[in-house]
């Protein structure tokens, strides 16, 4: 009998050696592919970062744009207010400009004879009377005159003393009295620009 002997020892260690080849070539390609994986993620990753730091720079150069114009459109608001202002100034002057001729042939229209005036003040629409009458009467009739003017309005005696001077009797007064125009509505008075 013939007995043969097989002899597999190397035939093991060479495929464990196989074996063990491909395992280090599985595990070489898995984290080859896992770099990968990851430095593709970590590219989308960064370009997503990037692109929105790229916005947001955009969306803060927009903001700073914005603001510039903001502040431009502020300072033309306080120039318009200023050129409306003096718009109004101008018309309030030409408005009121025939209302000192008005108010000076209103005054001499109602004074009365034997009524003579002395001073006349103005501040704002209140005029201020100083003068001399031969009467008492004669300065109620000067108040009557003054109510009845379209100019001039609710007037008021606030001082009146008599002084007897040997033979005429001369009462000193002192009157106030609104300024006004016929077209004037309600509350609304007229200003000639500071008369005094």
């Amino acid at each position: 009998m013939i007995i043969t002997s097989i002899n597999l020892l190397p035939w093991r260690e060479e495929l464990r050696q196989e074996q063990r080849k491909q395992f280090i070539t599985m595990a070489v390609m898995t984290a080859l592919l896992a770099l990968a994986v990851w430095g593709l993620i970590h590219f989308q990753m960064q370009s997503k970062i990037d692109y929105q730091l790229s916005r947001n720079n955009y969306m803060t150069n927009e903001i700073k744009k914005l603001d510039e114009e903001i502040k431009e459109i502020r300072e033309l608001q306080k120039v318009r207010r200023s050129l409306i202002e003096r718009m109004e100034v101008i018309q309030d002057l030409q408005a009121s400009r025939p209302s000192i001729v008005h108010l000076f042939t209103e005054i001499v229209s109602s004074v009365p004879n034997g009524v003579y005036l002395e001073t006349l003040t103005q501040v704002g629409s209140n005029l201020t009377i100083n003068g001399e009458a031969e009467s008492n009467a004669r300065v109620s009739t000067y108040m009557r005159n003054l109510s009845a003017s379209d100019w001039l309005k609710d007037p008021n005696l606030t001082v009146i003393e008599v002084e007897d001077i040997t033979v005429n009797r001369i009462s000193t007064f002192t009157l106030t009295v609104k300024q006004t125009s016929p077209n004037a509505t309600g509350e609304e008075e007229v200003d000639d620009g500071g008369l005094q």
